[in-house]
């Protein structure tokens, strides 16, 4: 067909069947003829409603935004270098719980290990101070380092553990109006009562050197110790079962009131057994009990009102 061009089909049809590859470009490209391309003069409306019409792509004073704005530029999906988010209505957020803290779990799990721990060490001591609280034993018999020691973390153990049952309490009442984190209101608590318990045994320490002698002191210091181990060895069920076992505010605090009252009680025994019993005066053993135990309790229980009021957001 002269003046018509071959297509590539047409041209390999006429070869024979054993061509090689060679063979078959060349033919292609002696008979196919390229034609001259012609562009569409008609104007573009493939733009969007509401646009101007588009360019055409020889116009090289077009701006670098025009390729790439488009109607989903601002789609998260047209940019997959950012991130698109979640898709989806957002879920109930699951209330703070201790029983969900793994830093709070671990910090009680390492208690009652170190607990374990520090009874197998103090249990002689314990024992006999146990037997010394309704009397005075006349032998005494001296403490190692490790005992002390011992006994030194069981009192701040107390600490902790009264600070936890505060918090609780503090949950129960503000919720999710505490301002600061949990981490930071346990930890302040805790401070709060390691200074309670510092500015006791200094007023202890100084009323002992003032009026009584040093081998009185020793065994009040020895008893002191000891109850306040006692108090945080009780308190510890309770905390586990405030934090585990969804138990009552009301009964647990009606708990910790009562630990509270039976070692204030044995606390006023105790000195009046080492001080005050061969004095015969019952006068001088209330001054002293309420001067070094009840004040400093009643300025303890109002700073822990004020600092409940700090951890709340007013509007």
């Amino acid at each position: 067909m002269p003046g018509k061009s071959l297509t590539p089909f047409q041209v390999l049809s006429r070869l024979p069947e054993d061509a090689t590859p060679a063979q078959q470009d060349s033919a292609v490209q002696a008979n196919v003829k390229i034609s001259e391309i012609h562009w569409s003069e008609m104007p573009d409306t493939l733009h969007m409603p509401g646009h101007t019409k588009g360019k055409g792509y020889h116009d090289i004073d077009i701006p670098e935004h025009y390729y790439r704005e488009s109607f989903f530029m601002k789609d998260s999906l047209f940019h997959p270098e950012l991130k698109g988010g979640r898709q989806g209505i957002a879920g109930v957020v699951k209330p703070y719980t201790i029983a969900g803290d793994d830093i709070i779990t671990s910090l009680l799990f390492g208690c009652f290990i170190l607990t374990l721990f520090a009874l197998a060490r103090t249990r002689q001591f314990m024992l006999r101070q146990a037997k010394s609280i309704f009397y005075l034993v006349r032998e005494e018999v001296g403490e190692t380092s490790d005992e002390i020691w011992m006994l030194f973390y069981m009192v701040l153990q107390t600490c902790l553990l009264s600070a936890l049952i505060v918090f609780f309490f503090l949950r129960s009442r503000l919720g999710d109006l505490m301002l600061s984190e949990q981490y930071a209101i346990i930890g302040a608590l805790s401070g709060l009562f390691v200074g309670y318990l510092l500015l006791k045994t200094f007023m202890y320490k100084l009323t002992g050197w003032v009026f009584f002698n040093g081998k009185k002191n020793e065994q009040w210091k020895k008893g002191f110790l000891f109850l306040m181990s006692t108090e945080g060895l009780l308190l510890f069920p309770l905390v586990i079962m405030l934090a585990y076992a969804d138990f009552p505010l009301h009964n647990a605090l009606i708990y910790a009131f009562i630990v509270i009252i039976i070692v204030k009680l044995l606390l006023l025994y105790k000195a009046f057994i080492i001080f005050f019993r061969r004095n015969g005066v019952y006068l001088q053993i209330i001054l002293y009990f309420c001067a070094l135990e009840i004040v400093p309790l009643i300025v303890l229980g109002g700073i822990l009102d004020m600092a409940s009021q700090h951890l709340t957001i007013n509007f």
